[in-house]
């Protein structure tokens, strides 16, 4: 299964920091709904399109 990637950012941000959150937020006010999901292979979180009742792959 291929998914789009919007943007990924380490897990070992700067404490209070939410970057991927933050992306998230910015691509769905612009009509393109975002969610983070965390890629535990490489220790990141992934900024990815919102799906409906699709199964992570």
């Amino acid at each position: 299964m291929t998914r789009r990637i919007y943007d990924a950012y380490p897990a070992g941000g700067p404490r209070g920091s939410w970057p991927a959150e933050e992306r998230a937020h910015e691509l769905t006010e612009q009509g393109e709904p975002a969610t983070v999901v965390m890629d535990m292979g490489t220790d990141r979180f992934l900024v990815v399109p919102e799906s409906s009742g699709e199964a992570a792959g």
